[in-house]
């Protein structure tokens, strides 16, 4: 849509609602696929955002901890409806998730050794795969450019894969020297045309946001609060739960760069560090995620379950509130930081050291997707857990190439290829191939 045409008039806050409960029900496919629902519908068919609004959040969201894709739903419904509308576009754009995730890891852990259940997850974990390979090529295509983004995103790999280097780290390198880099830019570079990058906010306007900002920041603390002070008072084994909620927490804050520099992170604490769940639980969890709507982050509440869950004994209960309080946890900051970076977008718009960093974020960003692509292709193409030619799953790799074949070539619908990968799992083990 050009960014001339008129827009339609704001919708009413249920029709809004609508929308985001339908959003949450349908949004299979990972981030470009939400991302690109949104646009359809929101910029294209309803004409209820500009095109040039749309694209100016995307871009602010990028540059937040957390999944991109839910904070701009959060931005967006706060843009239509005010603060209520965002509360409920992110709420709605987990909760479908999180419940059919909740009930996947009951079953999952019911009866996750069963023979056919394996079978059904052995079958889907190559269509997962191909699902990262996927996002990891459309990254590179549309979005390392520059001969500096690839040299900082083969470092940022080699220190997260070969020197163990944390993500949060490797990630706050890269945003100093984007800020370095522009700097010289600018010095070497033509002037700049006066107040391009300088702050016309008056006093009184940036009073108000920064009483804004501590009323957000109030009442996020209060909800983060809450449970602690619940579960010191009434739960047992408390360590256990303050570990949980402040990793899960720390998550949030540190991981730049959307749902995958996440879930890399958390999945090597969760089975290296903490011992939540084995690695090849861990792949489960990922084929689980697959198989619902919304973020693919999502697969932190499996973790959060399976900790609760294993921490206590097999404990069904325990692990239903591990997985509440994960989810609160790592999806609570999503909120906080957009609420209160509303009134600095235009800021981050027009800022070319902004625009710098962000570059340099994006290359970290692919350098974390390539390190998950290898984490979850040794569990998939070496289920032995030798990686060597000798012990290649080579039925694997052709579902891997059939995958990528379907959804990159064909253009075949997520669901639908997840669907004949289930399929193929439960054949195969009936075959015994």
């Amino acid at each position: 849509m050009a960014t001339h045409e008129k827009l339609s008039t704001a919708p009413r806050f249920s029709e809004a609602a609508r929308f985001w409960f339908r959003l949450g029900l349908i949004s299979f496919g990972g981030t470009a696929a939400h991302i690109a629902i949104m646009h359809d519908d929101l910029v294209e068919r309803r004409r209820w955002i500009d095109n040039e609004d749309f694209f100016h959040a995307l871009g602010h969201c990028m540059i937040l901890p957390g999944p991109e894709a839910q904070q701009l739903a959060i931005y967006l419904g706060w843009r239509l409806n005010g603060i209520k509308g965002g509360i409920v576009a992110g709420a709605l754009f987990v909760l479908p998730s999180m419940f059919v995730l909740l009930a996947l890891s009951i079953v999952y852990a019911r009866f996750g050794s069963l023979p056919w259940i394996a079978a059904m997850f052995s079958g889907l974990r190559p269509a997962v795969l191909a699902l990262v390979l996927l996002a990891l090529i459309r990254l590179a295509r549309g979005s390392l450019i520059e001969p500096l983004q690839w040299a900082v995103a083969g470092g940022a790999f080699i220190a997260m894969c070969w020197l163990h280097i944390s993500i949060p780290f490797v990630m706050a390198a890269a945003i100093a020297l984007g800020f370095i880099l522009s700097r010289y830019r600018r010095d070497s570079g033509p002037p700049s045309l006066p107040g391009r990058e300088a702050s016309n906010v008056n006093p009184a306007v940036r009073k108000q946001h920064l009483v804004s900002f501590a009323k957000i920041t109030a009442a996020g603390l209060g909800i983060w609060l809450a449970p602690f002070l619940a579960l010191s008072l009434f739960a047992r084994d408390f360590p256990f739960w303050d570990q949980l909620g402040l990793f899960f927490t720390r998550s949030a804050f540190v991981t730049v760069g959307g749902s995958y520099t996440v879930i890399p992170y958390v999945a090597h604490a969760a089975v290296s560090k903490y011992h939540w769940l084995s690695e090849s639980q861990m792949l489960d969890g990922f084929a689980l995620a697959e198989t619902t709507p919304g973020p693919l982050i999502i697969v932190v509440a499996f973790v959060g379950f399976m900790a609760g869950f294993r921490h206590f004994h097999g404990s069904i209960i325990m692990g239903i509130v591990a997985l509440l309080l994960t989810t609160l946890y790592t999806f609570l900051p999503c909120f906080l930081f957009v609420f209160a970076g509303v009134p600095f977008i235009d800021w981050t718009q027009n800022n070319r050291s902004m625009k710098a960093v962000l570059s340099l974020v994006i290359a970290v960003v692919f350098a974390a997707m390539v390190d998950l692509a290898l984490f979850l292709a040794r569990g998939v193409l070496f289920p032995a857990g030798t990686c060597s030619f000798a012990k290649v799953d080579w039925i694997a790799v052709a579902a891997v190439g059939l995958s990528l074949f379907l959804l990159g070539m064909l253009k075949t619908k997520v669901g639908a290829v997840i669907v004949l990968s289930l399929a193929f799992g439960i054949a195969r083990w009936l075959i015994r191939l």
